[in-house]
């Protein structure tokens, strides 16, 4: 490639360190497309003629159907994708492939591919989170009536139910959909035209290609357009994101899985035993998933500390900006899909949660909310006798909905009967219908909400 400058080639371990191929092989569909739209634009400028236009797309055609069947080889020589894509066309039709590079560099050419790559990876990951947001959303349906302890310090705090507790994740997986969205329709624009960093003196039609590639246009800017990998950037920000959530989820599943709490149980297909105790049910799918969010942050970081002091225009640092994008992206699908499989298998104990909400004097509050409503006592006041009542009851070995109605009256003489109407938990959880609010009548309009969205 370089022989018309450089005497020599260059020495082996330079060759290894400069090649992309191992990992940019990855981005082969987009190359030939890419490549097919700018010949096509080309032909119409009449910069090549309709016949060689014509080979050329043809013989990518033909190097396509290659790399599909037989994989794309790894020639260290010829560098990276771009550079193999046309010597193996070359190989085909001959000199006239040589004509395919006219107007174009590979800087323009690789940051085209990419985008494209990273649109292709986005739209994967929006049908991923939506397989995701429907078996959350059935879930959370099938258990909208099933009270289980709300925490806060991980301290039995109100009483929820399960389905709310489900469609907290759902609020999180929209605001992750909605960040790859917006990171897709940012990064739509084309670089193909840009050249090297300077353009082309070559009449091109910019916007023919754009059409073709499905983006939104062109580029406005070459400089930036061959040296701007925000797009990249932006996609592992959502992806890490989407991780920390996946990695909260997955760390309730290991925590619930637990024998102290007990509120699930993950099926055969998702869970591993222990080499040495035979009992063990380990939920290793889980902790994978929360592992992987530490690696993603990290390809995020990574790429983040590589572009942070370049120079315009493109540097060869650049080439490293792809394989944290596909190893994020790797570990983000395998993330998405075994969460997905966990949620739609596994068996929620509901008698166990609605046990322990029971347990843990959950409905205080719904006893000083009573007070202030019913007896016109200040918040502040009602708290207090409020925490009066735990305490008796604590002393006693009982719930506070179990505590005699003498000692209610003794803590204080503003209370009446009717107060037992609100201290269990299902009374408490049906009575928050404040929107947002964890009442089985609010989770189900929701759940609809979230459907029609979906």
């Amino acid at each position: 490639m370089w022989g018309g400058r450089f005497a020599e080639g260059p020495a082996a371990v330079m060759r290894e360190i400069n090649a992309s191929i191992p990992f940019d092989k990855r981005m082969w569909r987009q190359d030939v497309a890419g490549s097919k739209a700018h010949v096509a634009m080309l032909a119409q400028q009449g910069i090549v003629s309709a016949e060689d236009a014509a080979t050329i797309d043809a013989g990518l055609d033909t190097v396509a159907a290659d790399y599909a069947a037989n994989g794309v080889p790894e020639d260290l020589v010829l560098e990276d994708i771009h550079m193999l894509t046309e010597a193996k066309l070359a190989e085909g039709i001959g000199p006239v492939a040589g004509r395919l590079h006219t107007a174009r560099s590979r800087n323009d050419q690789v940051a085209t591919d990419f985008r494209l790559w990273v649109r292709d990876a986005i739209d994967q990951v929006l049908a991923a989170l939506a397989e995701l947001t429907s078996a959350l959303l059935a879930r959370a349906e099938e258990h909208a009536d099933a009270v289980m302890p709300g925490f806060t310090h991980l301290q039995s705090a109100q009483p929820v139910t399960l389905g709310h507790h489900l469609m907290a994740y759902v609020e999180m997986v929209a605001r992750d959909v909605s960040r790859f969205r917006d990171a897709r329709a940012r990064m739509n624009l084309c670089p193909l035209g840009s050249a090297a960093l300077a353009g082309t003196s070559f009449p091109l039609d910019r916007q023919m290609t754009a059409r073709a590639l499905g983006f939104d246009g062109p580029t406005r800017n070459s400089l930036d357009a061959v040296s701007d990998r925000d797009f990249a950037l932006d996609y592992l920000t959502a992806a890490t994101q989407t991780a920390l959530h996946l990695s909260r989820l997955a760390e309730e599943f290991v925590l619930w899985a637990s024998q102290p709490f007990g509120f699930v149980a993950l099926s055969d297909q998702w869970s591993t035993g222990s080499s040495i105790m035979p009992q063990k049910r380990n939920p290793d799918a889980a902790e994978l998933v929360r592992g992987h969010s530490g690696r993603i942050l990290g390809c995020m970081t990574g790429l983040m500390v590589t572009m942070k002091g370049l120079p315009l225009a493109y540097s060869k640092d650049m080439q490293d900006d792809k394989p944290p994008v596909f190893e994020a992206h790797d570990l983000l699908g395998l993330s998405i899909a075994a969460m997905t499989g966990m949620i739609q298998s596994a068996t929620f104990r509901t008698d166990r949660m609605r046990g322990l909400a029971e347990s843990g004097f959950a409905t205080a509050t719904d006893f000083a909310d009573w007070l202030v409503r019913e007896a016109g006592l200040p918040f502040r006041e009602a708290h207090h006798v409020t925490g009066r009542a735990v305490k008796r009851a604590e002393e006693l070995g009982v719930r506070l909905d179990e505590l005699p109605y003498a000692e209610f009256q003794a803590i204080d003489a503003r209370v009446n009967e009717s107060l037992y109407d609100v201290l269990s938990v299902d009374a408490s959880v049906a009575s928050r219908t404040s929107f947002g609010g964890t009442a089985p009548a609010n989770v189900r309009a929701a759940i609809a909400a979230a459907r029609e969205s979906l």
